[in-house]
Protein backbone atom coordinates (compact mmCIF):
# COMPACT_ATOMS: atom_id res chain seq x y z
CA UNK A 1 0.00 0.00 0.00
CA UNK A 2 2.89 1.93 0.70
CA UNK A 3 4.13 1.70 -2.68
CA UNK A 4 0.80 2.26 -4.00
CA UNK A 5 0.99 5.74 -2.50
CA UNK A 6 4.62 6.54 -3.51
CA UNK A 7 3.61 6.02 -7.29
CA UNK A 8 0.49 8.20 -6.64
CA UNK A 9 2.50 10.53 -6.00
CA UNK A 10 4.90 10.10 -8.68
CA UNK A 11 2.36 10.02 -11.05
CA UNK A 12 0.93 13.04 -10.41
CA UNK A 13 4.11 15.03 -10.52
CA UNK A 14 5.23 13.57 -13.45
CA UNK A 15 2.68 14.79 -14.78
CA UNK A 16 2.81 18.00 -13.20
CA UNK A 17 6.14 18.82 -14.92
CA UNK A 18 4.26 17.79 -18.35
CA UNK A 19 1.30 19.34 -17.99
CA UNK A 20 2.80 22.63 -16.39
CA UNK A 21 4.72 23.17 -19.90
CA UNK A 22 1.06 23.45 -21.88
CA UNK A 23 -0.53 25.81 -19.39
CA UNK A 24 2.42 27.96 -19.84
CA UNK A 25 2.96 27.64 -23.66
CA UNK A 26 1.15 30.87 -24.68
CA UNK A 27 3.60 32.32 -21.96
CA UNK A 28 7.07 31.01 -23.12
CA UNK A 29 6.02 31.75 -27.13
CA UNK A 30 5.57 35.48 -25.88
CA UNK A 31 9.12 35.66 -23.78
CA UNK A 32 11.39 33.76 -26.19
CA UNK A 33 9.05 34.58 -29.71
CA UNK A 34 7.95 30.97 -30.84
CA UNK A 35 5.62 30.54 -33.23
CA UNK A 36 2.89 28.29 -32.61
CA UNK A 37 4.13 25.63 -34.50
CA UNK A 38 7.55 25.49 -32.59
CA UNK A 39 5.82 25.40 -29.44
CA UNK A 40 3.24 22.95 -30.59
CA UNK A 41 6.36 20.10 -31.35
CA UNK A 42 7.91 21.83 -28.24
CA UNK A 43 4.92 20.47 -26.52
CA UNK A 44 4.95 17.25 -27.92
CA UNK A 45 8.66 16.59 -27.93
CA UNK A 46 8.79 14.36 -24.94
CA UNK A 47 6.88 11.71 -27.15
CA UNK A 48 9.59 11.50 -28.77
CA UNK A 49 11.91 9.66 -26.35
CA UNK A 50 9.21 7.75 -24.81
CA UNK A 51 8.19 6.23 -28.02
CA UNK A 52 11.70 5.20 -28.86
CA UNK A 53 12.53 3.36 -25.32
CA UNK A 54 8.94 1.93 -24.71
CA UNK A 55 9.12 -1.16 -26.49
CA UNK A 56 12.44 -2.09 -24.92
CA UNK A 57 10.83 -1.27 -21.26
CA UNK A 58 7.65 -3.74 -21.36
CA UNK A 59 10.01 -6.16 -22.58
CA UNK A 60 12.72 -6.49 -19.78
CA UNK A 61 10.39 -5.77 -17.15
CA UNK A 62 10.44 -8.51 -14.98
CA UNK A 63 14.53 -9.52 -15.48
CA UNK A 64 15.18 -5.81 -13.96
CA UNK A 65 14.85 -4.15 -10.33
CA UNK A 66 12.19 -2.93 -11.37
CA UNK A 67 11.60 0.14 -8.41
CA UNK A 68 15.38 1.28 -8.49
CA UNK A 69 14.84 1.44 -12.33
CA UNK A 70 11.81 3.85 -11.65
CA UNK A 71 13.30 5.83 -9.30
CA UNK A 72 15.92 6.07 -12.03
CA UNK A 73 13.76 7.79 -14.37
CA UNK A 74 12.07 9.66 -11.82
CA UNK A 75 15.48 11.43 -11.25
CA UNK A 76 15.68 11.88 -14.97
CA UNK A 77 12.30 13.49 -15.09
CA UNK A 78 12.84 15.93 -11.98
CA UNK A 79 16.52 16.81 -13.89
CA UNK A 80 14.30 17.44 -17.20
CA UNK A 81 11.94 19.96 -14.68
CA UNK A 82 15.33 21.86 -13.70
CA UNK A 83 16.43 21.92 -16.80
CA UNK A 84 12.93 23.80 -18.57
CA UNK A 85 13.37 26.83 -15.95
CA UNK A 86 16.60 27.00 -16.93
CA UNK A 87 16.53 29.55 -20.49
CA UNK A 88 15.09 31.67 -17.28
CA UNK A 89 18.07 31.66 -15.71
CA UNK A 90 20.73 32.29 -18.29
CA UNK A 91 19.03 34.95 -20.45
CA UNK A 92 18.50 38.63 -19.43
CA UNK A 93 15.47 40.27 -18.56
CA UNK A 94 12.55 40.61 -20.52
CA UNK A 95 12.53 43.55 -22.32
CA UNK A 96 9.28 44.96 -23.60
CA UNK A 97 8.70 48.62 -25.38
CA UNK A 98 7.77 51.24 -23.08
CA UNK A 99 6.50 55.00 -22.60
CA UNK A 100 8.19 55.69 -19.82
CA UNK A 101 11.74 55.54 -19.49
CA UNK A 102 13.50 53.07 -16.85
CA UNK A 103 16.49 51.50 -16.25
CA UNK A 104 16.75 49.59 -19.04
CA UNK A 105 16.04 52.14 -21.84
CA UNK A 106 15.72 56.04 -21.76
CA UNK A 107 13.73 55.44 -25.47
CA UNK A 108 10.50 55.46 -24.90
CA UNK A 109 7.29 55.20 -27.58
CA UNK A 110 5.67 58.23 -27.75
CA UNK A 111 5.48 60.52 -30.92
CA UNK A 112 8.51 62.95 -31.21
CA UNK A 113 8.81 64.64 -34.04
CA UNK A 114 11.90 65.75 -35.44
CA UNK A 115 14.24 63.20 -34.52
CA UNK A 116 14.82 60.80 -37.48
CA UNK A 117 18.22 59.71 -36.90
CA UNK A 118 17.90 58.23 -33.26
CA UNK A 119 15.20 55.96 -33.24
CA UNK A 120 16.80 53.34 -35.11
CA UNK A 121 18.29 51.77 -32.60
CA UNK A 122 14.98 51.03 -30.31
CA UNK A 123 13.92 48.19 -32.90
CA UNK A 124 17.54 46.73 -33.49
CA UNK A 125 19.45 46.37 -30.16
CA UNK A 126 17.85 42.73 -29.95
CA UNK A 127 19.92 42.05 -32.63
CA UNK A 128 23.31 41.44 -32.35
CA UNK A 129 24.52 37.74 -32.77
CA UNK A 130 24.75 37.17 -29.36
CA UNK A 131 21.03 37.73 -29.00
CA UNK A 132 20.89 35.15 -31.77
CA UNK A 133 22.85 32.88 -30.40
CA UNK A 134 21.04 32.87 -27.13
CA UNK A 135 17.48 32.34 -28.17
CA UNK A 136 18.57 29.18 -29.97
CA UNK A 137 20.26 27.94 -27.20
CA UNK A 138 17.12 28.66 -25.22
CA UNK A 139 15.39 26.33 -27.82
CA UNK A 140 18.11 23.56 -27.45
CA UNK A 141 17.66 23.49 -23.64
CA UNK A 142 13.81 22.91 -24.22
CA UNK A 143 13.87 20.33 -26.45
CA UNK A 144 16.56 18.78 -24.73
CA UNK A 145 14.67 18.94 -21.36
CA UNK A 146 11.09 17.62 -23.27
CA UNK A 147 13.58 14.64 -24.76
CA UNK A 148 15.06 13.66 -21.18
CA UNK A 149 11.86 13.94 -19.88
CA UNK A 150 9.87 11.42 -22.28
CA UNK A 151 12.75 8.89 -21.64
CA UNK A 152 12.32 9.21 -17.95
CA UNK A 153 8.84 8.55 -17.80
CA UNK A 154 9.41 5.62 -19.99
CA UNK A 155 9.76 2.85 -16.96
CA UNK A 156 7.48 4.56 -14.28
CA UNK A 157 3.97 3.52 -15.31
CA UNK A 158 4.68 0.16 -17.07
CA UNK A 159 6.76 -0.93 -14.48
CA UNK A 160 4.55 0.64 -11.33
CA UNK A 161 1.62 -1.35 -12.47
CA UNK A 162 3.65 -4.95 -13.24
CA UNK A 163 4.78 -4.23 -10.25
CA UNK A 164 1.71 -3.61 -8.35
CA UNK A 165 0.02 -6.28 -10.34
CA UNK A 166 2.46 -8.79 -9.30
CA UNK A 167 2.37 -8.32 -5.55
CA UNK A 168 -1.13 -7.45 -4.84
CA UNK A 169 -3.72 -9.96 -4.10
CA UNK A 170 -6.18 -10.27 -6.95
CA UNK A 171 -8.56 -9.12 -4.93
CA UNK A 172 -7.23 -5.89 -4.39
CA UNK A 173 -4.81 -5.22 -7.91
CA UNK A 174 -7.85 -3.35 -9.61
CA UNK A 175 -8.99 -1.14 -7.02
CA UNK A 176 -5.35 0.10 -6.20
CA UNK A 177 -5.05 0.37 -10.38
CA UNK A 178 -8.36 2.16 -10.28
CA UNK A 179 -6.33 4.91 -7.61
CA UNK A 180 -3.40 5.34 -10.14
CA UNK A 181 -5.55 5.58 -12.77
CA UNK A 182 -7.66 8.58 -11.60
CA UNK A 183 -4.01 10.07 -10.46
CA UNK A 184 -3.45 10.43 -13.98
CA UNK A 185 -6.82 11.83 -14.96
CA UNK A 186 -6.61 14.57 -12.35
CA UNK A 187 -2.89 15.36 -12.88
CA UNK A 188 -3.17 17.38 -15.87
CA UNK A 189 -6.15 19.43 -13.70
CA UNK A 190 -3.46 20.07 -10.89
CA UNK A 191 -0.84 20.92 -13.99
CA UNK A 192 -2.98 23.34 -15.27
CA UNK A 193 -4.70 24.81 -11.24
CA UNK A 194 -0.30 25.69 -10.90
CA UNK A 195 0.25 27.35 -14.05
CA UNK A 196 -2.80 29.50 -12.76
CA UNK A 197 -1.21 29.89 -9.89
CA UNK A 198 1.97 31.17 -11.01
CA UNK A 199 1.63 33.42 -13.95
CA UNK A 200 -0.12 35.99 -12.19
CA UNK A 201 3.37 36.54 -10.81
CA UNK A 202 5.86 38.85 -13.46
CA UNK A 203 8.44 36.61 -15.10
CA UNK A 204 11.66 38.36 -13.96
CA UNK A 205 10.69 38.43 -10.14
CA UNK A 206 13.27 37.77 -8.99
CA UNK A 207 15.64 40.30 -11.18
CA UNK A 208 13.84 43.70 -11.23
CA UNK A 209 11.75 44.92 -8.00
CA UNK A 210 8.10 45.13 -8.37
CA UNK A 211 7.55 49.26 -8.73
CA UNK A 212 9.82 48.45 -11.95
CA UNK A 213 8.02 46.83 -13.43
CA UNK A 214 5.06 48.58 -15.80
CA UNK A 215 2.55 45.87 -16.35
CA UNK A 216 -0.50 44.57 -15.12
CA UNK A 217 -1.28 41.41 -15.93
CA UNK A 218 -4.01 42.22 -18.19
CA UNK A 219 -1.53 43.75 -20.45
CA UNK A 220 -1.03 42.24 -23.95
CA UNK A 221 2.82 42.29 -23.28
CA UNK A 222 2.31 40.82 -19.73
CA UNK A 223 5.10 37.09 -19.24
CA UNK A 224 4.14 35.47 -16.17
CA UNK A 225 6.84 33.15 -14.39
CA UNK A 226 6.38 30.48 -16.43
CA UNK A 227 9.17 29.22 -14.80
CA UNK A 228 8.64 28.92 -11.02
CA UNK A 229 6.06 26.23 -11.96
CA UNK A 230 8.93 24.05 -13.30
CA UNK A 231 11.00 24.33 -10.29
CA UNK A 232 7.95 23.05 -7.87
CA UNK A 233 6.98 20.61 -10.02
CA UNK A 234 10.97 19.03 -10.71
CA UNK A 235 11.38 19.34 -6.45
CA UNK A 236 8.36 17.19 -6.30
CA UNK A 237 9.40 14.77 -8.38
CA UNK A 238 12.47 14.24 -6.94
CA UNK A 239 10.91 14.13 -3.64
CA UNK A 240 8.46 11.07 -4.45
CA UNK A 241 11.70 9.42 -6.37
CA UNK A 242 13.72 8.43 -3.03
CA UNK A 243 11.59 6.23 -1.86
CA UNK A 244 12.19 3.77 -4.80
CA UNK A 245 15.79 2.94 -4.00
CA UNK A 246 14.62 1.51 -0.81
CA UNK A 247 11.74 -0.72 -1.87
CA UNK A 248 12.96 -4.62 -2.34
CA UNK A 249 13.39 -6.26 -6.35
CA UNK A 250 10.24 -8.68 -5.41
CA UNK A 251 7.88 -8.46 -2.18
CA UNK A 252 6.19 -11.39 -0.82
CA UNK A 253 3.95 -12.26 -3.57
CA UNK A 254 -0.09 -12.31 -1.69
CA UNK A 255 -1.51 -14.27 -4.35
CA UNK A 256 -1.38 -15.10 -7.93
CA UNK A 257 0.96 -16.19 -11.07
CA UNK A 258 3.24 -14.52 -13.46
CA UNK A 259 2.67 -13.90 -16.47
CA UNK A 260 4.98 -15.45 -19.19
CA UNK A 261 7.36 -12.49 -20.57
CA UNK A 262 6.95 -12.05 -24.40
CA UNK A 263 9.55 -13.07 -26.15
CA UNK A 264 11.29 -11.23 -29.46
CA UNK A 265 10.79 -14.39 -31.88
CA UNK A 266 7.18 -13.63 -31.83
CA UNK A 267 6.68 -10.49 -32.22
CA UNK A 268 6.00 -10.07 -35.86
CA UNK A 269 3.91 -12.78 -35.81
CA UNK A 270 1.11 -11.17 -32.98
CA UNK A 271 1.90 -8.07 -34.38
CA UNK A 272 0.26 -9.03 -37.50
CA UNK A 273 -2.45 -10.93 -35.65
CA UNK A 274 -3.26 -8.09 -34.01
CA UNK A 275 -3.24 -5.53 -36.96
CA UNK A 276 -5.03 -7.82 -39.27
CA UNK A 277 -8.18 -7.74 -37.13
CA UNK A 278 -10.83 -5.12 -38.02
CA UNK A 279 -12.28 -4.13 -34.24
CA UNK A 280 -8.70 -3.76 -32.92
CA UNK A 281 -7.70 -1.93 -36.25
CA UNK A 282 -10.82 0.27 -36.37
CA UNK A 283 -11.03 1.00 -32.73
CA UNK A 284 -7.29 2.14 -32.41
CA UNK A 285 -7.39 4.37 -35.17
CA UNK A 286 -11.00 5.88 -33.84
CA UNK A 287 -9.26 6.50 -30.76
CA UNK A 288 -5.92 7.89 -32.79
CA UNK A 289 -8.64 11.06 -33.87
CA UNK A 290 -9.82 11.41 -31.24
CA UNK A 291 -6.18 11.51 -29.53
CA UNK A 292 -5.41 14.10 -31.59
CA UNK A 293 -7.76 16.61 -31.06
CA UNK A 294 -7.55 16.09 -27.51
CA UNK A 295 -3.35 16.96 -27.45
CA UNK A 296 -4.41 19.72 -29.71
CA UNK A 297 -7.23 21.20 -27.41
CA UNK A 298 -4.40 20.36 -24.09
CA UNK A 299 -1.63 22.25 -25.96
CA UNK A 300 -3.60 25.49 -27.51
CA UNK A 301 -6.82 25.81 -25.26
CA UNK A 302 -5.55 28.42 -22.96
CA UNK A 303 -4.26 30.52 -25.77
CA UNK A 304 -7.67 30.35 -27.58
CA UNK A 305 -9.39 31.46 -24.44
CA UNK A 306 -7.17 34.09 -23.98
CA UNK A 307 -7.20 35.37 -27.37
CA UNK A 308 -11.07 35.41 -28.10
CA UNK A 309 -12.38 36.48 -24.88
CA UNK A 310 -9.93 38.58 -23.98
CA UNK A 311 -8.59 36.33 -20.53
CA UNK A 312 -5.16 36.69 -18.96
CA UNK A 313 -3.36 33.04 -19.45
CA UNK A 314 -3.54 32.80 -15.28
CA UNK A 315 -7.82 32.62 -16.17
CA UNK A 316 -7.68 30.90 -18.98
CA UNK A 317 -5.85 28.01 -16.96
CA UNK A 318 -8.18 28.43 -14.06
CA UNK A 319 -11.05 27.64 -16.56
CA UNK A 320 -9.52 24.36 -18.53
CA UNK A 321 -8.05 23.26 -14.51
CA UNK A 322 -11.15 23.77 -12.93
CA UNK A 323 -13.87 23.07 -15.61
CA UNK A 324 -12.71 21.44 -18.74
CA UNK A 325 -10.28 18.73 -17.30
CA UNK A 326 -13.40 17.78 -14.48
CA UNK A 327 -16.03 17.26 -16.94
CA UNK A 328 -13.77 15.19 -18.80
CA UNK A 329 -13.20 12.73 -15.65
CA UNK A 330 -17.15 12.61 -14.78
CA UNK A 331 -17.65 11.57 -18.36
CA UNK A 332 -15.18 8.57 -18.21
CA UNK A 333 -16.61 7.86 -14.76
CA UNK A 334 -20.04 7.65 -15.73
CA UNK A 335 -19.06 6.06 -18.98
CA UNK A 336 -17.67 3.61 -17.18
CA UNK A 337 -20.82 2.97 -14.40
CA UNK A 338 -23.29 2.69 -17.67
CA UNK A 339 -21.54 -0.12 -19.12
CA UNK A 340 -20.59 -2.09 -15.27
CA UNK A 341 -24.33 -1.28 -14.70
CA UNK A 342 -25.79 -2.77 -18.17
CA UNK A 343 -23.12 -5.47 -18.92
CA UNK A 344 -23.11 -4.37 -22.48
CA UNK A 345 -21.98 -6.87 -25.01
CA UNK A 346 -19.48 -5.99 -27.78
CA UNK A 347 -22.35 -4.08 -29.83
CA UNK A 348 -23.39 -2.45 -27.42
CA UNK A 349 -20.05 -0.98 -26.93
CA UNK A 350 -19.75 0.32 -29.43
CA UNK A 351 -23.50 1.61 -30.15
CA UNK A 352 -22.31 3.70 -27.19
CA UNK A 353 -19.26 5.31 -28.30
CA UNK A 354 -21.12 6.52 -31.51
CA UNK A 355 -23.85 7.92 -29.52
CA UNK A 356 -21.47 9.62 -27.19
CA UNK A 357 -19.42 11.17 -29.80
CA UNK A 358 -22.80 12.11 -32.38
CA UNK A 359 -24.10 14.19 -28.99
CA UNK A 360 -20.26 15.67 -28.25
CA UNK A 361 -20.75 17.08 -32.32
CA UNK A 362 -23.87 18.12 -31.88
CA UNK A 363 -22.68 20.01 -28.87
CA UNK A 364 -19.53 21.74 -30.29
CA UNK A 365 -21.18 22.46 -33.52
CA UNK A 366 -22.51 26.10 -32.12
CA UNK A 367 -18.78 26.28 -31.01
CA UNK A 368 -17.96 27.26 -34.64
CA UNK A 369 -19.90 30.66 -33.98
CA UNK A 370 -19.61 31.73 -30.21
CA UNK A 371 -17.00 34.37 -30.96
CA UNK A 372 -16.14 37.93 -31.86
CA UNK A 373 -13.80 39.05 -34.85
CA UNK A 374 -10.12 40.42 -33.94
CA UNK A 375 -10.81 44.44 -32.56
CA UNK A 376 -10.48 47.41 -34.66
CA UNK A 377 -6.79 47.60 -34.90
CA UNK A 378 -5.44 50.69 -36.78
CA UNK A 379 -3.17 49.56 -39.85
CA UNK A 380 -3.79 45.96 -39.11
CA UNK A 381 -7.44 45.05 -39.68
CA UNK A 382 -8.48 48.51 -40.01
CA UNK A 383 -7.39 51.48 -41.90
CA UNK A 384 -9.15 54.88 -41.21
CA UNK A 385 -8.19 56.28 -44.13
CA UNK A 386 -12.06 55.77 -45.81
CA UNK A 387 -13.67 57.55 -42.75
CA UNK A 388 -11.43 60.65 -42.24
CA UNK A 389 -10.61 61.24 -45.83
CA UNK A 390 -6.85 61.60 -46.38
CA UNK A 391 -5.47 63.15 -43.18
CA UNK A 392 -5.48 60.10 -41.36
CA UNK A 393 -2.67 58.74 -43.02
CA UNK A 394 -0.25 61.71 -42.27
CA UNK A 395 -0.98 61.90 -38.62
CA UNK A 396 1.70 60.28 -37.44
CA UNK A 397 4.01 60.27 -40.12
CA UNK A 398 6.07 63.52 -37.74
CA UNK A 399 6.41 60.90 -35.24
CA UNK A 400 9.29 58.96 -36.98
CA UNK A 401 8.12 55.75 -35.24
CA UNK A 402 10.48 52.60 -34.42
CA UNK A 403 9.08 50.06 -36.71
CA UNK A 404 9.34 46.93 -34.39
CA UNK A 405 7.64 48.63 -31.79
CA UNK A 406 4.48 46.86 -29.62
CA UNK A 407 2.95 48.68 -26.75
CA UNK A 408 -0.69 48.58 -27.48
CA UNK A 409 -3.20 51.18 -26.54
CA UNK A 410 -6.95 51.91 -26.86
CA UNK A 411 -7.91 54.85 -27.69
CA UNK A 412 -10.93 57.00 -27.19
CA UNK A 413 -12.39 56.17 -30.41
CA UNK A 414 -12.48 52.43 -29.39
CA UNK A 415 -9.75 51.98 -31.83
CA UNK A 416 -6.48 49.75 -30.93
CA UNK A 417 -3.08 51.08 -31.77
CA UNK A 418 -0.02 48.91 -31.42
CA UNK A 419 1.90 52.01 -29.97
CA UNK A 420 1.56 55.32 -28.71
CA UNK A 421 3.77 56.66 -31.12
CA UNK A 422 1.24 55.38 -34.14
CA UNK A 423 -1.42 56.68 -32.75
CA UNK A 424 0.74 59.92 -32.74
CA UNK A 425 -0.05 60.32 -28.48
CA UNK A 426 2.66 62.92 -27.37
CA UNK A 427 1.87 63.38 -23.40
CA UNK A 428 1.91 60.19 -21.50
CA UNK A 429 0.61 60.69 -17.79
CA UNK A 430 1.40 59.13 -15.08
CA UNK A 431 -0.01 57.85 -12.00
CA UNK A 432 2.92 58.61 -9.04
CA UNK A 433 2.17 56.15 -6.42
CA UNK A 434 3.23 53.01 -8.48
CA UNK A 435 4.58 54.20 -11.00
CA UNK A 436 1.79 53.18 -14.10
CA UNK A 437 0.50 54.64 -16.83
CA UNK A 438 -2.87 56.45 -16.50
CA UNK A 439 -3.41 57.64 -19.96
CA UNK A 440 -2.15 59.16 -23.19
CA UNK A 441 -2.79 62.69 -24.43
CA UNK A 442 -2.63 64.35 -27.56
CA UNK A 443 -3.10 61.44 -29.65
CA UNK A 444 -3.11 63.31 -33.22
CA UNK A 445 -4.51 60.09 -34.49
CA UNK A 446 -7.39 60.11 -32.51
CA UNK A 447 -9.71 62.43 -33.50
CA UNK A 448 -12.58 63.60 -31.61
CA UNK A 449 -15.03 66.53 -32.95
CA UNK A 450 -11.94 68.03 -34.56
CA UNK A 451 -10.05 67.73 -31.07
CA UNK A 452 -7.17 64.96 -30.31
CA UNK A 453 -8.31 62.11 -28.58
CA UNK A 454 -6.60 60.33 -25.81
CA UNK A 455 -6.30 56.54 -25.43
CA UNK A 456 -5.64 54.26 -22.61
CA UNK A 457 -2.97 51.41 -22.24
CA UNK A 458 -3.55 48.21 -22.89
CA UNK A 459 -5.64 46.43 -25.97
CA UNK A 460 -9.36 47.02 -26.22
CA UNK A 461 -10.22 43.15 -25.80
CA UNK A 462 -12.48 42.07 -28.10
CA UNK A 463 -15.83 42.51 -26.25
CA UNK A 464 -16.53 38.83 -26.59
CA UNK A 465 -17.09 38.56 -22.42
CA UNK A 466 -20.63 37.53 -23.23
CA UNK A 467 -20.25 34.73 -25.31
CA UNK A 468 -17.58 32.98 -22.82
CA UNK A 469 -19.69 31.90 -20.50
CA UNK A 470 -22.03 29.59 -22.93
CA UNK A 471 -18.76 28.70 -24.68
CA UNK A 472 -17.34 26.89 -21.41
CA UNK A 473 -20.62 25.24 -20.63
CA UNK A 474 -21.04 23.98 -24.29
CA UNK A 475 -17.14 23.01 -24.46
CA UNK A 476 -17.93 21.40 -21.10
CA UNK A 477 -20.94 19.02 -21.48
CA UNK A 478 -19.22 18.20 -25.44
CA UNK A 479 -16.21 17.05 -23.29
CA UNK A 480 -17.92 15.04 -20.91
CA UNK A 481 -20.30 13.31 -23.75
CA UNK A 482 -17.03 12.56 -25.75
CA UNK A 483 -15.44 11.07 -22.85
CA UNK A 484 -17.85 8.74 -22.03
CA UNK A 485 -16.87 6.90 -24.76
CA UNK A 486 -13.20 5.91 -23.25
CA UNK A 487 -14.05 2.75 -20.87
CA UNK A 488 -16.27 1.08 -23.65
CA UNK A 489 -14.20 1.84 -26.31
CA UNK A 490 -11.08 -0.04 -24.17
CA UNK A 491 -13.37 -2.57 -23.56
CA UNK A 492 -14.14 -3.15 -27.07
CA UNK A 493 -10.36 -3.85 -27.26
CA UNK A 494 -9.78 -5.91 -24.94
CA UNK A 495 -12.50 -8.26 -25.24
CA UNK A 496 -12.12 -8.54 -29.07
CA UNK A 497 -8.32 -10.01 -29.13
CA UNK A 498 -6.71 -13.38 -28.19
CA UNK A 499 -6.15 -13.37 -24.15
CA UNK A 500 -2.49 -13.91 -24.50
CA UNK A 501 -1.87 -10.99 -26.62
CA UNK A 502 -3.67 -8.43 -24.33
CA UNK A 503 -0.87 -6.67 -22.68
CA UNK A 504 1.30 -6.87 -26.34
CA UNK A 505 -2.26 -5.17 -27.66
CA UNK A 506 -2.19 -3.02 -25.39
CA UNK A 507 1.40 -1.67 -25.40
CA UNK A 508 0.68 -1.48 -29.68
CA UNK A 509 -2.14 0.92 -29.15
CA UNK A 510 -0.47 3.48 -27.13
CA UNK A 511 2.63 3.16 -29.42
CA UNK A 512 0.19 3.63 -32.26
CA UNK A 513 -1.60 6.66 -30.51
CA UNK A 514 1.42 8.07 -29.69
CA UNK A 515 3.16 7.88 -33.00
CA UNK A 516 0.03 9.00 -34.25
CA UNK A 517 -1.69 11.36 -32.68
CA UNK A 518 0.04 12.74 -29.53
CA UNK A 519 3.06 13.53 -31.41
CA UNK A 520 1.71 15.25 -34.38
CA UNK A 521 -1.26 16.86 -32.95
CA UNK A 522 0.12 19.51 -31.57
CA UNK A 523 2.31 20.63 -34.44
CA UNK A 524 -0.83 20.03 -36.80
CA UNK A 525 -2.85 22.23 -34.26
CA UNK A 526 0.38 25.07 -34.09
CA UNK A 527 0.46 25.34 -37.57
CA UNK A 528 -3.21 25.65 -38.54
CA UNK A 529 -3.41 28.47 -35.55
CA UNK A 530 -0.34 30.02 -37.55
CA UNK A 531 -2.08 30.44 -40.54
CA UNK A 532 -4.34 32.49 -38.96
CA UNK A 533 -1.80 35.27 -37.84
CA UNK A 534 -2.48 38.64 -39.27
CA UNK A 535 0.73 40.32 -37.84
CA UNK A 536 4.14 38.92 -36.17
CA UNK A 537 6.40 40.11 -34.00
CA UNK A 538 9.68 40.28 -35.99
CA UNK A 539 12.88 39.57 -34.26
CA UNK A 540 16.12 40.18 -36.28
CA UNK A 541 14.61 39.88 -39.55
CA UNK A 542 12.62 35.90 -39.02
CA UNK A 543 8.74 35.71 -37.46
CA UNK A 544 8.87 35.37 -33.55
CA UNK A 545 5.48 35.44 -32.03
CA UNK A 546 2.41 36.25 -33.19
CA UNK A 547 1.09 39.78 -31.89
CA UNK A 548 -2.43 39.72 -33.60
CA UNK A 549 -4.80 36.34 -35.00
CA UNK A 550 -7.85 36.50 -37.74
CA UNK A 551 -10.09 35.47 -34.29
CA UNK A 552 -12.68 34.38 -36.71
CA UNK A 553 -10.24 32.06 -38.95
CA UNK A 554 -8.51 30.86 -35.56
CA UNK A 555 -11.86 29.67 -34.05
CA UNK A 556 -13.06 28.39 -37.25
CA UNK A 557 -9.86 26.36 -38.40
Amino acid sequence: QFFVFCHGLLQLSQLLVSGYLKSSISTIERRYGLSSQTSGLLASFNEVGNTLLIVFISYFGSRVHRPRFIGCGAILVSLAGFLMSLPHFITGPYEYDQSIASMFSNTTDLCQPGMPGSRGNFSDAGCTPHAARENHEVLLVMFIAQALLGIGGVPIQPFGISYIDDFASERNSPLYLGILFSVTVIGPGVAFMLGSAMLRFYVDIDKVTGDEVQLTNKDPRWVGAWWLGFLVAASLVAMSAVPYFFFPREMPKEVGEMLFPLFLSDFPLVLLRNLRHPVYLLVVLAQVNLSAMVAGLATFMGKFLERQFSLTASLANMIIGAVNIPGAMVGIVVGGAILKKFQMSLRQCSAMCILGMFLCLLMAFPLLFLGCPTQKVAGVTYSESFEFGHHALECNLQCNCPEKAYNPICGSNDVEYISPCSAGCRVVNINEDNNSVLNYTNCSCISENGSSGFAKPGTCGTGCSHLFLPFVVLSCLAGILASTSHTPSFMLILRSIQPEDKSFAVGIQFMLLRVLAWMPGPVLYGSAIDTTCILWEKKCDRKAACRYYDNNLFRQR
